[in-house]
Formats: C-alpha cells, structure tokens, sequence
C-alpha cells in the first residue's frame, strides 16, 4: 500500500500513520508521521519512559524536509537523510520545514538482529572490486560466526580464497559449501574465480 494510504490520526502533538498496525508487523517496530511547515513531526521523547518499547530508533525522511534536534544537536534533514538514534536515552525530537513532509520510523531492541549471511559476502564486494580479494574474504569471513553452515557464504569465501592464493582454504570451503548446498555445484562449474584451484586432485568431484 501507498503511504498516503494509511489513517492519518492526530495525537499527543504529532500526526500518526500506524504502519505496524495496518500490516500486522510483529518483526520490528515501524510508523509513520506526517507534518506541514511549522508541525511538530516527531515529538520530543527518549526511548525510556513507561510506555517506550526502548528500542533504537531509525528514521528515514520520505518526502518533504524537516529538522531533527537530537540530544541538542540539529540534524537538518532533507528527502533521504537517515538519523539514527542508538541510545534509547537520548532525547530526540523533529518538526518540519516543508509542508507534505514524511519520516517513517523504524525501530527494534539492540543486538536481536542476526545479519543475514549475504550481507557479508555483499559487504566484502567492494574490496574485491578494488583488486583484493584477501580483504573481501576477511569482510565475509566474519560472517561465520552467526552462519557456520551457510553454503552461498562458504561458497564466495572459497572464491575469495582462491584468487588470494590461500589454495588450502578455497578448497576448504569449496568442499563445504558444495555438502550443504547443492546449487553451488552449478555456480561453480563456470566460475573463473575458481580456476585456481579447479584443476587439484583434492578439488571435490562433481
């Protein structure tokens, strides 16, 4: 649904879109706010009081522009801008600068959040395209810990590995992730990221 879509409700200073509510979102905690030039957009809060979910706190300005005051610090913030409040003490409040202007807020609890495992193969791209593919392997390879038994994962390590020259650990990897999942077996088969260690005795067998 459209954004505009959603119940515009007038309450405790502030104009509110319940987004969680409308989509039945349980994951994470999420709303809207709509103000004109002048409005009060957010109102001033911390994450802390009774009624707070204490959650940190993301707000992304949709359309718009408004000015954010965090822990007494302006943050002026066009379409786009991103502010987000880590501390669930800090006061933070906003108020428009435009009329039509939208903040969706996104918020959750600190440390409930496993990255999913690509975000580490997906984070460790920019290093390899700048030539090195032991800093992407070092980036990707934190991704372990939260995801031991991930194939795509241990897949991109076993190629990042492979153009590093480390042949012991690409082929490491590449025997792992070819175990858990079966379409990196069909990945692999035209990949020049593998050329390296393709023709050893100990790369696994189709």
């Amino acid at each position: 649904m459209h954004i505009n879509e959603l119940e515009s409700i007038a309450v405790a200073g502030v104009n509110w879109r319940p987004v969680r509510r409308t989509l039945g979102i349980t994951g994470f905690g999420t709303n809207a706010y709509s103000a004109d030039a002048g409005q009060q957009l957010i109102e001033e809060h911390d994450e802390t009081g009774g009624a707070a979910a204490r959650h940190q706190e993301l707000y992304v300005v949709l359309t718009g522009h408004a000015r954010f005051t965090v822990d007494g610090e302006t943050v002026d913030a066009p379409p786009g801008t991103l502010v987000f409040v880590a501390e669930i003490s800090s006061r933070r409040a906003a108020v428009a600068i435009e009329d039509g202007t939208t903040v969706l807020v996104i918020g959750g609890d600190e440390g409930t959040i496993t990255p999913s495992a690509w975000e580490y193969y997906f984070a460790a791209q920019a290093s390899l395209s700048a030539g090195d593919p032991q800093a992407a392997y070092e980036t990707a390879a934190a991704g372990l810990d939260d995801h031991p038994d991930s194939g795509s994962l241990l897949y991109n390590l076993a190629c990042y590995a492979a153009l590093a020259g480390d042949r012991e650990q690409a082929l490491v990897h590449v025997a792992r992730a070819f175990e858990l999942d079966p379409d990196t077996r069909a990945w692999a088969a035209d990949d020049s990221d593998l050329d390296a260690i393709r023709s050893d005795p100990r790369y696994p067998s189709a």
